[in-house]
């Protein structure tokens, strides 16, 4: 089996980012979405999220994930939960799968890297792609990294290679301005976003000495220090917001 710091990183956690399961559960609780709900998690990761919306709200959720080595591991953690009915994995791009999937009545997206397939799309420009896939009515679980204080230039640079993010402030207004009513804020406190660094990059670095010859190993190595090195570099400027918003009727 391939493995990349991703893989070996998320086996280790119960949700791919910097916010607790409690926190999810509390925010889908909050949307009173009944069981048999269709439901959309796009960048599942490790599945965790997907399984408890399968497990704990009966819902029935198309797990969406681009990187075959982690649809792997979330293929095995669906199987191991006993949900292969109830939690359906689709490995591709998020703009693809998005483009030929009927509205639904909750999506959760939680650290989503490009929703739109453009590259680099603003916070403004996924929540527009993502309301066009809620029915009126209808819930979306946004998750990501938030600047919690202007970051310095390298560090932003690096960061947003990917993606654009915001502040607080500019989330909420992003989803807005996109037509969703935001309905509720958390931002993770300092010690969950620190533990999530922790464990993280924890996992990879005991792997790494339990396997130094492993073929993966440099480049598992490489990825380990360039993580370190965000967290590091952004400890105090960096958290991690969830915020529940609906697509109005």
């Amino acid at each position: 089996m391939s493995m990349s710091f991703q893989r070996i990183a998320y086996e280790a956690l119960e949700v791919c980012n910097g916010v607790t399961m409690a926190a999810v559960e509390a925010a889908v609780a909050a949307a009173g979405l009944p069981s048999g709900t269709l439901a959309l998690d796009i960048g599942t990761g490790n599945a965790g999220v997907a399984i408890r919306l399968a497990e704990a709200f009966g819902f029935e959720v198309t797990a969406v994930e681009l990187d075959p080595v982690m649809a792997d591991l979330a293929r095995a953690r669906i199987a191991a939960a006993g949900r292969d009915e109830q939690v359906k994995l689709v490995v591709g791009s998020a703009a693809e799968v998005l483009a030929r999937t009927p509205p639904v009545e909750l999506i959760s997206a939680l650290g989503t890297t490009n929703i739109t397939g453009g590259g680099r799309p603003t916070p403004q420009e996924s929540f527009v792609v993502l309301r066009r896939n809620l029915k009126p009515g209808g819930w979306l679980l946004w998750g990501d990294l938030v600047w919690l204080s202007e970051p310095p230039g390298p560090l932003r640079q690096l960061v947003e290679a990917t993606n654009l993010y915001a502040d607080d402030a500019g989330w909420r207004a992003a989803a807005e301005r996109a037509g969703f009513e935001v309905v509720e804020t958390r931002l993770s406190s300092q010690e969950v976003f620190n533990a999530y660094a922790r464990d993280s990059v924890g996992a990879v670095r005991h792997w790494l000495t339990d396997n130094p010859d492993a073929p993966e190993a440099p480049h598992v190595a490489f990825n380990a220090d360039r993580v370190q090195a965000f967290f590091d570099f952004g400890r105090g400027v960096m958290g991690f917001g969830l915020y529940l918003m609906r697509n109005p009727d």
